[in-house]
């Protein structure tokens, strides 16, 4: 349980990270981006759950990429405080991606 709720922060951070680094992408004060974390792992289940762990936006390559994108830009629309463009969510998926690589926000 621990582990899970040290992973949500992780993810949390990363995406307050990405924020601030990133234009396009923009959101305010930690526990949204705590919330946008739940939401991102939440709709990553389902779209894991639908389309099997190959489509998953955790996994690697250019069809996870794209699902990251696409979950990033559609938890905008969840998350008040969260304001995503196109270009920003390509460019986060991208960031989040790099940096998940180096710092695993997935227990493995």
């Amino acid at each position: 349980m621990l582990g899970v709720i040290i992973r949500f922060i992780v993810a949390a951070l990363v995406i307050l990270f990405v924020g601030f680094l990133l234009p396009g992408f923009h959101i305010t004060g930690f526990w949204n981006a705590l919330l946008a974390a739940l939401a991102i792992a939440l709709v990553g289940w389902v779209v894991e759950s639908l389309f099997g762990h190959r489509v998953s936006p955790y996994s690697r390559g250019l069809v996870g990429f794209l699902v990251g994108t696409v979950v990033l830009y559609g938890v905008q629309f969840v998350i008040p405080t969260m304001h995503v463009t196109i270009l920003g969510a390509l460019l986060a998926s991208l960031v989040i991606g790099i940096i998940d690589a180096f710092v695993p926000t997935e227990l493995r």
